[in-house]
């Protein structure tokens, strides 16, 4: 459990690091919308790296359980997300739930697809390159 809570602070940093970079560099020259998209498909690069790195190093025993940490990591970054940004950082819950709304161009969503799929998406990459054990 250790390892997998580390990792998704690593992913917390990377978060953090790419929000940081969008916010003193390119958001400050793009509409709002087309820099949180920019940033969402880094984040989506970003967050693969960390993945591929993770799942190399400490491979899952199986398909399963490669599911059931992305599924971990994606209820803790939704949980981080509502507690830090409404009670910590003060946003009101209209302005997070429209980060959910693909529909008028927001990716958020898309993020936590990957974060929920990409361990089992590079454990099932890695085993069918011989690389790690069965399924």
């Amino acid at each position: 459990m250790s390892r997998y809570l580390i990792a998704w602070i690593i992913m917390l940093l990377v978060a953090v690091a790419n929000g940081a970079l969008r916010d003193f560099t390119y958001g400050r020259h793009l509409p709002e919308l087309l820099a949180n998209q920019l940033s969402c498909l880094i984040g989506i690069i970003l967050f693969g790296v960390v993945f591929y790195q993770y799942v190399r190093r400490w491979p899952p025993a199986s398909s399963r359980q490669a599911m059931y940490i992305g599924l971990f990591w994606m209820v803790l970054t939704v949980a981080f997300e509502f507690v830090f940004f409404h009670f910590v950082a003060g946003h009101p819950w209209p302005e997070l739930l429209a980060n959910y709304d693909i529909a008028s161009g927001r990716l958020w969503p898309l993020i936590l697809l990957w974060v929920a799929l990409g361990p089992y998406l590079f454990y099932r990459f890695f085993n069918k390159r011989g690389r790690m054990g069965g399924v």
